[in-house]
């Protein structure tokens, strides 16, 4: 029961359902969802480990982004991409050189609407990392993602970016098809370097207009 709800309450705060700075007390909690508080507050205390959530005093609050918390994400993100992809070059299989390559194809066969961009961008890095053959990179890359996920707007349809990630992807599947470790991940982490500049020039426009408003 309390992994079900757990998994209840992650999905509404990625969705969005549950939206940044929202309080969520054991009680309300409890009554919404039909369980006993035990559960509730357990499944809390695991979106706490995950820092979906933090501690205030009512309770526990859904945790908002902020500059600093793009910044601290991508800092681990470029490495990780970085070396998932250096990995994929070194011991990528024919099987696996085949999938990022129908993964790229979707990418440039995709319908134009930022769902179907971030899931097809998704599906491309995913094949990535599973082509590294690391499971640990894998599982780091997983659970950082969860922290973008939070964010409700894609990177992929602000000004021209989706144009330069199709060609950066074909730049690294070609590293990776050729071998070069080296080259693979000077591309990955310069191509999340660039969604890192996206991001913040998102959040800042967002943060003028609500200031505007």
């Amino acid at each position: 029961m309390a992994t079900s709800l757990y998994e209840e309450l992650r999905d509404a705060i990625l969705t969005g359902r549950f939206e940044p700075g929202k309080v969520l007390s054991e009680n309300a909690l409890a009554t919404e969802f039909g369980k006993s508080r035990t559960p509730v507050r357990e499944a809390l205390h695991r979106l706490e480990i995950e820092t979906l959530v933090e501690r205030v005093p009512r309770g526990v609050r859904v945790r908002t982004s902020s500059p600093e918390e793009i910044l601290d994400i991508y800092e681990v993100r470029i490495t990780l991409e970085g070396a998932a992809a250096k990995a994929a070059a070194e011991r990528a299989t024919e099987y696996d050189r085949s999938r990022l390559r129908s993964a790229q194809q979707g990418m440039v066969d995709v319908e134009d609407s930022p769902e179907a961009k971030a899931a097809a961008n998704r599906r491309f890095h995913e094949a990535v990392w599973t082509a590294s053959h690391n499971p640990t990179l894998v599982d780091l890359l997983h659970r950082l993602n969860v922290h973008l996920v939070r964010y409700p707007t894609t990177t992929l349809t602000h000004g021209d970016r989706w144009k330069a990630v199709l060609r950066e992807h074909e730049e690294l599947l070609t590293a990776i098809e050729a071998r070069d470790g080296e080259a693979a991940r000077r591309i990955a982490e310069h191509h999340m370097f660039g969604a890192r500049e996206v991001r913040l020039r998102m959040y800042a426009e967002s943060d003028r207009a609500t200031n505007t408003d």
